[in-house]
């Protein structure tokens, strides 16, 4: 899960800071603290205490390798457990690690989506031994999973359900969260999908509209800023939240035309393109940027389609 997708989740901060303070009620005389981990990273996002002998502090970034979350079983979900780290950790580069940001034991719980989706983890640290029953644990592995439950609410409002890509709604989250960063639209929609959807039927066209999300993700994977969208039907969206020169964008847009030109021979499908652009010193108006992308998507298609257009 990407840190900017969560960020944008309604009242994630409050949930957050709840889901602390249930916690701290469980273990009162322990330092609490909830992370994320993206990219071989994990983030403090919540702390229980800003005043505490733990060295640790909310915005503090570590390379997961270097961490005793490291450790924790993911793929079981299974609870991380160390009530003496001098003792029951054999690595001296860990214990070292630990040793100065004074965490003297440690209980991790993994915290991931229903689909699987790793997020982050509560954590539970103090600055001497410490003994960790099983009903605190117990009750705490509980309120984690509550935490999830309110993720994967989250993530359906967020996302189209049939491709899994971002939908209109994190769209315009997004917008009113980073207005004037600048960038291009990529108003995108399948040639030939209408003809395919009559004569093969919805399961055929779903297929070939989960094909097409795929190949959208994997071609804007490596380009930084930039997220695909599912608005509807077989309409889709990418924008590169980034100031990009005309020839930039002439670029990305053949790259698009080329991943939705390849086709089984049955399927004649390709795509049309309209695009616009605006300035990170302008008040970005999506519902402005939309239209502005759809005069030019419907010029493109006027001109024979399997073309891109600019907005003018």
């Amino acid at each position: 899960m990407h840190s900017y997708e969560f960020q944008m989740y309604r009242n994630f901060d409050e949930l957050a800071i709840d889901l602390i303070e249930l916690a701290k009620e469980i273990v009162p005389d322990k330092l609490v603290y909830l992370t994320s981990i993206e990219n071989d990273t994990q983030h403090i996002l919540k702390l229980s205490s800003q005043d505490s002998p733990i060295l640790l502090e909310e915005g503090m970034s570590f390379d997961l390798k270097d961490t005793v979350c490291n450790r924790i079983d993911f793929n079981q979900r299974e609870v991380l457990m160390y009530e003496d780290i001098e003792s029951q950790i054999e690595s001296t580069r860990l214990q070292s690690l630990l040793r100065e940001v004074n965490i003297k034991s440690y209980l991790g719980i993994p915290i991931l989506t229903k689909n699987g989706d790793i997020f982050g983890t509560l954590c539970v640290a103090n600055h001497k031994s410490a003994q960790y029953d099983s009903k605190s644990v117990r009750l705490l592995k509980r309120v984690v999973r509550m935490f999830s439950y309110y993720l994967e609410l989250e993530r359906r409002a967020s996302r189209d359900e049939l491709t899994d890509l971002y939908n209109r709604h994190y769209l315009s989250n997004y917008f009113e969260t980073n207005p004037n960063q600048g960038g291009a639209l990529f108003l995108i929609d399948l040639d030939g999908f209408k003809w395919v959807n009559d004569t093969f039927g919805h399961d055929e066209g779903d297929l070939v509209l989960k094909e097409v999300a795929l190949r959208l993700r994997r071609l804007m994977e490596p380009i930084p800023d930039s997220r695909v969208y599912r608005l509807g039907g077989d309409e889709f969206l990418i924008k590169i939240a980034h100031a990009l020169s005309k020839e930039t964008v002439i670029g990305y847009a053949e790259q698009i035309l080329s991943v939705l030109k390849e086709w089984d021979d049955h399927l004649p499908l390709s795509a049309s393109i309209g695009i616009a652009q605006y300035d990170s010193d302008e008040q970005a108006d999506l519902s402005r940027l939309l239209k502005e992308a759809d005069i030019a998507l419907y010029q493109s298609k006027s001109s024979g389609k399997n073309t891109y257009k600019f907005y003018k």
